[in-house]
């Protein structure tokens, strides 16, 4: 048994010497055949004087691609998108369901109804920026102050004045006269803060009747001496069926929808 072990010590030791001298000769000519069929890189470097067009539509290239990167960002700061998550998020604590309906299908249906309800902003902005621009009747820069427009009025019918104020405050701009004298980047913070309030708004009336029952719910185990049942567990069966009984869903998605009308 002992010279049993000392010869597989001995083959073990003498196979991985012969697999390692043979890696070279396996991969030297790989690695030769590589380097003759390696396709040779230039890189060229031009001023752009000669095809300023070139220049430019690369210019364009790159900034839809900057744009594209921020669309989530855009998402959630000029659509109804911040509003309708918030709504969500406060009546699944309301309620007392802890994930349930899970974050992904909240967040999904907040995007379906973005879509819905901002369709007649994009129908403008394809109608009066997108369509000329892609026929070439207008240029860049007339197409973007066109799709400004649509969105803009957007903005303003869902913005608190007061919120706008503040954030002229913060810029250090003058009072504006007109709206066309209010700049896009004070609008768009100004909206979020007016979604977030309209948003907490809605969550404190959602919040009042599941309140109201779960106070209920602790008198009578008060009263009936079971102190030691936790009152949430018992209200959670009678607030889930309390909300399927109104039709919760179409009546909250309802009125979401029309709060932008």
């Amino acid at each position: 048994m002992r010279n049993n072990r000392i010869f597989r010590k001995l083959w073990n030791r003498r196979a991985a010497r012969i697999l390692l001298c043979s890696l070279p000769l396996v991969f030297c000519p790989l690695l030769l055949f590589g380097a003759q069929n390696a396709p040779s890189i230039s890189l060229q470097l031009s001023s752009g004087q000669a095809e300023p067009q070139k220049v430019a539509l690369a210019l364009e290239i790159l900034g839809l691609f900057t744009v594209l990167s921020l669309a989530p960002s855009i998402v959630l700061t000029v659509t109804s998108f911040t509003r309708i998550i918030i709504v969500f998020h406060f009546l699944r604590q309301a309620i007392g369901t802890q994930q349930m309906p899970p974050n992904q299908v909240l967040a999904a249906l907040a995007i379906f109804m973005t879509v819905v309800i901002m369709m007649p902003v994009g129908k403008q902005i394809n109608d009066t920026a997108l369509q000329p621009y892609l026929q070439e009747e207008i240029g860049y820069d007339d197409a973007l102050s066109r799709a400004q427009g649509p969105l803009r009025s957007f903005l303003f019918k869902h913005t608190r004045e007061k919120d706008i104020s503040v954030f002229f405050s913060i810029a250090g701009l003058e009072r504006p006269q007109t709206k066309d004298d209010v700049p896009t980047m004070v609008l768009i913070p100004a909206y979020v803060i007016s979604e977030l309030k309209t948003g907490f708004q809605i969550g404190f009336l959602i919040y009042i009747p599941f309140l109201i029952l779960d106070m209920v719910v602790a008198s009578i185990l008060l009263s009936m001496g079971m102190m030691m049942l936790p009152p949430v567990m018992v209200s959670l069966p009678f607030k889930i069926l309390l909300f399927v009984m109104v039709d919760g869903w179409n009546l909250m998605i309802g009125s979401l929808v029309n709060s932008f009308v």
